[in-house]
């Protein structure tokens, strides 16, 4: 793991530990960091519709937001795919929910890659692509690490980025982050308690 990651991690499980003696009497599945990390905020292009949108057009749905690319051979879709069972598992609940997956590789994760690969796992799901200092302004926020290196004489097109998924309730605030979304079950009735 790059340095770089390895402090976003540290910071993430930091504000976590920070957060932990605050918890209510019912654990949530992920980790609390109410008041612990900014409101969202962001404006770029949603691929699923070619529109420009900000954190505005989300306020009143329950926000997972999640950065990765659609090259990515196995912690993208494992992730989109357990977050795609969570919202099964929410019913008809699932319709005030939205799953931002932002793109960190732009270059190659055109609208119309992007459109697809969101698509394939749930009606939910948005694929979001800025430019690259949308996207890098974006992660700094959520001290999320993400690197792309192009393809060189000596090396492949690489692409690494940090695997925590925030939630926000709906009113934009974060106010969970998991680093596994392996429970299904949990992360659903951690989104039943934000509707709530």
């Amino acid at each position: 793991m790059a340095g770089g990651m390895r402090r976003a991690l540290a910071c993430v499980l930091l504000a976590v530990a920070l957060t932990s003696c605050s918890q209510s009497k019912k654990p949530w599945y992920g980790s609390d960091i109410t008041g612990v990390m900014p409101k969202l905020s962001f404006a770029m292009v949603r691929a699923n519709d070619d529109r420009q949108v900000t954190a505005n057009d989300y306020l009143d749905r329950i926000v997972l937001l999640y950065f990765g690319y659609t090259n990515c051979p196995d912690i993208c879709p494992t992730t989109l795919a357990n977050l795609s069972d969570m919202l099964q598992k929410l019913g008809p609940e699932a319709n005030k929910v939205r799953v931002l997956f932002v793109t960190v590789d732009p270059n190659r994760d055109t609208l119309p890659v992007l459109k697809k690969y969101v698509a394939a796992f749930a009606p939910q799901m948005d694929g979001l692509r800025g430019t690259p200092n949308a996207i890098a302004a974006l992660a700094r926020r959520y001290r999320v690490a993400y690197s792309v290196t192009p393809a060189g004489p000596r090396h492949p097109y690489t692409v690494t980025h940090s695997s925590a998924v925030f939630l926000f309730d709906t009113a934009g605030r974060a106010r969970l982050v998991t680093l596994s979304t392996d429970d299904s079950n949990g992360l659903a009735n951690d989104v039943r308690r934000l509707l709530n």
